[in-house]
């Protein structure tokens, strides 16, 4: 029932080019950087990623785009990283946008089990009528656009069909673990980690502090050990190694 790495290089070792990967985060709060590093030292490359945003220019899953390593993206979000919309207007990164909330249900269903379910975000739009592009073409055309989608009435009101989302690997941090794996998220670190860590079939999570086990309060507990495979315990300072997206200073 020990889950603990050695190291963040060993949990991300047997990541192959071309894996699927869960990555949780939100800007760049809560984003598991030590292991994003950990993974831009191995090399895999030809990523498909899910994530609510691609980090930042330099940071967070934006040093593996920065080198070309990722070739797909799931999310939410596209600002802040020039290096993303560079590389998706000029067709060298397919990009499939969903609404946020979505994205999140999409990540949990899959993690339930659940293979697909209808909302209502998006009926009315292109996420509906498909057409969204996915990938450019060099000349500025529409290579791939997303198709549409299946909608169905509950209640008098349309509703979409959208599909749970499972992934080779997940990468995620958290604030708290035990050796089994159990985990506790703080404050807007709890944003898509728990999601992402339950849609990986092999979920590394690193944690800023290591417990053994019973240490967690049951009650305490966001996500059970049963979604989590591997642990890695970051140290004092790779745990203070805290950015901010956009710091506002009051006067």
């Amino acid at each position: 029932m020990n889950k603990v790495s050695g190291s963040a290089a060993e949990a991300v070792a047997d990541i192959p080019d071309g894996a699927s990967l869960a990555v949780g985060g939100f800007g760049l709060s809560g984003v598991p950087q030590v292991l994003i590093d950990a993974l831009y030292e191995q090399g895999a490359t030809g990523l498909d990623v899910v994530s609510n945003n691609c980090g930042v220019d330099g940071r967070g899953l934006g040093i593996l785009l920065a080198v070309r390593r990722i070739a797909r993206v799931t999310g939410s979000y596209v600002g802040e990283n020039k290096e993303f919309a560079r590389q998706y207007l000029s067709g060298e990164l397919e990009v499939e946008l969903t609404p946020q909330g979505t994205l999140a249900e999409r990540l949990r269903a899959g993690g339930a089990g659940i293979p697909a379910f209808y909302t209502p975000a998006g009926v009315g739009t292109q996420v509906a009528e498909g057409g969204l592009p996915w990938r450019y073409a060099p000349d500025g055309s529409v290579a791939v656009a997303s198709p549409p989608k299946e909608t169905r009435n509950f209640s008098g009101r349309p509703h979409l069909l959208e599909h749970g989302i499972t992934t080779d690997f997940a990468l995620v941090r958290a604030w708290r673990g035990d050796t089994h794996g159990n985990l506790v998220f703080r404050r807007a670190a709890a944003n898509f980690n728990p999601l992402a860590a339950m849609a990986g079939h092999v979920t590394v999570a690193e944690v800023e502090e290591l417990v053994e086990p019973g240490e967690l309060a049951p009650d305490a507990i966001h996500l059970p050990g049963i979604y989590v495979q591997r642990i890695v315990e970051l140290t004092p300072e790779q745990a203070a190694d805290k950015h901010i997206e956009k710091r506002t200073v009051g006067i």
